[in-house]
C-alpha cells in the first residue's frame, strides 16, 4: 500500500463532526456521550465544536478546551493537563494521566466534576487570552 492510499484510508475512518463520532457507539454509549457533549455546551456556551484528534472537541477563542471520547471499557475525559492538575484531588478514584482522566463504562459519569473541569478551563482560556492581548 503506497503512502498516499494509507493516508487516505485513515482520513476515511476520521468522523466529519461530533454527531458522526457518537454515531459508531452502541445506544448506551452514545446516550454518555451526548450527556457529556449537553454538559460541556451547558457550561461553555460559545464554544465551539469540531473533530481534532479523532475525537470530539470543544474550542474557546481558538485554543482547545476538552476533547472526549469512547473506549472499549472507559470514556476518555482530556482537559488538558491544567484541568488534571487542577483537579487532581477529585479524579484520583479514577485512571488518570497528564491530560486524561478515565470514566469506567458502567460507573455513572461524574457530570458535576466534569462541569467544574469545563467551567475552570473556560476561565482559564478567558485568562490566557487577557494576558495574551497585553
Amino acid at each position: 500500500m503506497t503512502k498516499e492510499e494509507v493516508q487516505s484510508k485513515l482520513k476515511r475512518n476520521i468522523p466529519k463532526d461530533t454527531e458522526e463520532y457518537i454515531k459508531k457507539f452502541p445506544q448506551e454509549v452514545q446516550n454518555l456521550l451526548e450527556e457529556i457533549r449537553k454538559t460541556i455546551k451547558e457550561m461553555a456556551p460559545g464554544a465551539e465544536e469540531k473533530i481534532s484528534y479523532g475525537m470530539p472537541t470543544f474550542t474557546f477563542n481558538g485554543k482547545n478546551l476538552v476533547h472526549f471520547a469512547a473506549y472499549k471499557n472507559h470514556i476518555g475525559f482530556y482537559p488538558t493537563p491544567s484541568g488534571i492538575e487542577k483537579f487532581k484531588k477529585e479524579i484520583s478514584v479514577y485512571e488518570w494521566s497528564k491530560g486524561a482522566v478515565k470514566f469506567p463504562l458502567g460507573d455513572p459519569v461524574p457530570f458535576d466534576l466534569i462541569r467544574e473541569i469545563v467551567a475552570f478551563r473556560v476561565k482559564e482560556n478567558l485568562e490566557n487570552a487577557k494576558i495574551k492581548k497585553k
